[in-house]
């Protein structure tokens, strides 16, 4: 039973309940098998692509540093709701207590946004890499690429933190329901008791945060594109677009979720498409990058394949 505390003649809620996991015998068992199955595909293929980048030398260049930092990033940020949206598929008690729910929020919202700035660093890297590609070695150093990702880890923790410890003080005393898959601002905000008017201005600091990096990114790639446009060999245009491919493949869907979810400001969905929006980029993006970033990529392929291969060749010799 959903655990609720009374306190000054009010009810306040200790515990979420997630309110759109089905019953197990109505679909909850087979949405949980194929749930396991994405995540574990998803964990199984972002450690695969980190282990190789950190064990190939072929493959200790920037561009693919920051594929591993941002496969890393992606393991923990589907660890942060994947597991207890498993747990909730197959529990009869669909539910997270207030202390789980804003950990849970900080965490995902912080990976992401770590996420981003980690694709923007990538666009950097690309523009720089095409456009100036006979300064790029001394401008694009492991020092700078460390830099890089400690800066967007640095954003990514810090700039959500006063939001929770906002939430964190707020009195949640009616209903208890959350209609997400996962705790999020928006439904969690939604069950307060008290006034939230100030989720406006923390909606403009995400809207800047997500807006700032996609004009980034975009900017990098209309300069890319108008320079590998202007290269005179079809090869070489060929072989830029290739190497840029899969980054805005992951860019235009992680941001064009992203942006449907976070840049709506007074507009509302449903719940289905409140929840079919955050698949997308909770389960469906994550899923995706792994493909995206191994299997349509021949250095990544090869360097997979000479792995294995030294596996083979060393189980042989015992």
């Amino acid at each position: 039973m959903t655990q609720l505390v009374t306190n000054l003649n009010q009810t306040m809620v200790i515990e979420f309940v997630f309110s759109v996991f089905p019953p197990l015998y109505e679909g909850g068992l087979l949405f949980f098998i194929l749930l396991l199955l994405v995540y574990t595909f998803i964990v199984s293929g972002n450690l695969v692509i980190f282990v190789v980048v950190q064990l190939d030398m072929v493959l200790h260049t920037p561009m693919y540093y920051f594929i591993s930092v941002l496969s890393f990033l992606e393991i923990w940020y589907t660890t942060t709701t994947i597991p207890k949206m498993l747990s909730s598929l197959v529990s009869e008690k669909k539910t997270i207590s207030l202390v789980g729910c804003l950990m849970q929020m900080y965490f995902f919202h912080s990976l992401g946004i770590t996420e981003g700035c980690v694709l923007t660093a990538m666009s950097i890297d690309r523009y720089l890499a095409i456009c100036y590609p006979l300064r790029y070695p001394t401008i694009m150093t492991s020092r700078l690429c460390i830099q890089l990702t400690a800066g967007s880890c640095f954003c990514g923790f810090l700039l959500v933190l006063p939001e929770i410890a906002w939430i964190a003080t707020l009195p949640f005393c009616g209903s208890n329901k959350i209609h997400q898959i996962f705790c999020d601002f928006t439904p969690v905000l939604s069950l307060a008791c008290t006034d939230t008017s100030l989720v406006v201005i923390v909606d403009a600091i995400h809207a800047v945060e997500i807006l700032a990096s996609f004009f980034v990114i975009a900017l990098s790639y209309i300069r890319i594109i108008v320079v590998i446009l202007g290269m005179p060999s079809a090869e070489g245009r060929h072989k830029a677009f290739s190497t840029c491919a899969a980054h805005l493949t992951v860019f235009l869907l992680f941001f064009g979720s992203v942006a449907v979810m976070y840049l709506r400001f007074s507009a509302t969905y449903s719940v289905f498409w409140d929840t079919v929006i955050a698949v997308t980029f909770v389960i469906l993006a994550p899923f995706l990058n792994p493909i995206i970033y191994s299997l349509r990529n021949k250095e990544m392929k090869d360097a997979i394949g000479r792995l294995f291969q030294q596996k083979r060749n060393g189980r042989a010799q015992k």
